[in-house]
């Protein structure tokens, strides 16, 4: 059951947080409903954040990509 909640926070704050809001297309509302859901430690660990989601299919990859093989020369590499 939702409920109605009133805050007041720096005007500056507000509005930043309404930009991130908009551009991460989710409601300011859900914004703060997520970040307390986050800090009771009750997110379900399926449940995909607006910034996780902002970041899906930013990066392409190949069909035939070896995650394990680039690891393995990222490692030789590394401590070469």
């Amino acid at each position: 059951m939702d409920k109605k909640l009133t805050l007041s926070l720096d005007e500056r704050i507000i509005e930043a947080a309404k930009l991130y809001a908009k551009s991460n297309k989710t409601s300011l509302s859900k914004l703060i409903e997520s970040y307390l859901n986050s800090l009771s430690g009750k997110t379900k660990p399926s449940e995909i954040t607006p910034l996780v989601e902002s970041l899906s299919g930013v990066i392409s990859i190949d069909d035939n990509f070896d995650e394990k093989e680039e690891y393995t020369r990222f490692l030789i590499e590394k401590y070469k």
